[in-house]
């Protein structure tokens, strides 16, 4: 590392995605189930309502936190969707979610503050707690729990050194879920300690079975609860790097006075289009989300008909299947896949220390390229489990 890097950037670690990243890049005809992404474009609604914006001339700043057209349809959706009561001075519009997770953790931890993270985590998770000056104090979800966070573990992890803790659900990159009889067992624990709660809901939209319910629906934790989402899984908009932040009137000025000297705003005719997906683009998230769940049941069923235990996400777009019984762990398996049968997969311990025997699989891809992906997989899996 450079000498002229600080010592937080020296203590992220190299990142394995970005290491199958660089076999894939060597390698012809890799079918990709490693990408986070939907496979479907931006509904054309959408992106008719930014060309509109640019063709009228919609190219100049915004103030910092979004226009407040936008914020307003955030509020409305909210309200309506998943019965969340926010004002839009509540709301900040960011440039993607993982924008608002970094100036959240940058506006309230201090140099050794303590933050609870539940892992298997999006890589991105615990640098950016690093980089904010905090510490991260893990807990590990397990597979017979079904990926969910249990009331004893959440007791165990809570010190006089917690400032707050990252609750990720649906999860990438489980696809696992709390439920409301889940979220009742944790919420007195929550409202004792008094630490923040940032709840990433990028996937709340993408929740199969049952429906989505947050943490910010108990008023009596409305005040800890950050709650960030965005447009990039529910609308296929990945590329508009569009996101937002509801929080606490006192939080959100917090976070709004600190973009102002960062952000000069997020993209002005992505957040039109964005206005455009909040009042009309409920039935494009129904038909995207009714495949997602078509190929969820397909790849679950494969996977365990081969040997490959995997448990049924209830959210997301990932399965998160256990390779032991090959005799292999997640990284020697997803290595050589790429390799020998030219299928990119992400090894599970990219996302916790835990998960060495886990491969991180995403159903975001079209049909045909899932099945002849998982064909490979299987004949992978017969040449080498003994």
């Amino acid at each position: 590392m450079s000498k002229y890097l600080n010592s937080k950037v020296n203590r992220i670690p190299q990142s394995v995605i970005g290491e199958m990243q660089v076999l894939c890049a060597s390698q012809k005809g890799i079918i990709p189930l490693s990408i986070g992404e939907p496979d479907f474009d931006t509904p054309w609604h959408i992106r008719e309502e930014a060309i509109y914006a640019l063709k009228n001339n919609k190219t100049h700043y915004t103030v910092s936190y979004g226009m407040g057209d936008l914020r307003e349809e955030i509020a409305n959706y909210l309200n309506r969707k998943f019965n969340l009561k926010y004002n839009k001075e509540q709301i900040i519009a960011t440039l993607g979610a993982s924008e608002a997770i970094d100036i959240t953790f940058r506006c309230i931890l201090e140099e050794g503050d303590e933050v609870i993270l539940c892992k298997p985590a999006y890589v991105a998770y615990e640098p950016i707690i690093t980089m904010a000056g905090g510490k991260t104090v893990s807990i590990e979800l397990k597979e017979e729990n079904n990926f969910k966070l249990k009331k004893e573990d959440l007791i165990k992890a809570i010190t006089p050194k917690t400032k707050a803790i990252l609750l990720n659900f649906p999860s990438n990159p489980t696809g696992g879920v709390m439920t409301k009889e889940d979220l009742d067992e944790i919420v007195p624990i929550l409202k004792e300690s008094g630490i923040v709660i940032i709840s990433d809901e990028i996937y709340a939209e993408l929740t199969y079975d049952f429906d989505h319910y947050s943490i910010a629906n108990y008023d009596e934790l409305k005040d800890q609860v950050v709650l960030v989402s965005g447009f990039s899984k529910a609308y296929a908009m990945t590329g508009w790097r569009l996101g937002y932040i509801c929080a606490n009137q006192d939080l959100a000025e917090g976070i709004r006075m600190v973009r102002d000297y960062t952000i000069m705003s997020p993209n002005t005719f992505a957040q039109y289009g964005a206005v455009e997906a909040l009042k009309h683009g409920d039935n494009d998230i129904e038909k995207m989300k009714a495949e997602f769940e078509r190929r969820r049941n397909y790849v679950v069923s494969r996977l365990n008909d081969m040997g490959l235990k995997c448990a049924k996400p209830n959210g997301a777009f990932y399965a998160f299947p256990n390779v032991s019984s090959t005799g292999m762990d997640g990284r020697e398996f997803a290595m050589r896949l790429v390799k020998e049968k030219q299928v990119a997969v992400v090894p599970g311990i990219a996302f916790g220390e835990n998960s060495g025997n886990n491969i991180r699989i995403s159903y975001a891809s079209k049909m045909e390229d899932i099945k002849e992906a998982l064909n490979r997989i299987e004949e992978f899996v017969k040449e080498n489990t003994k």
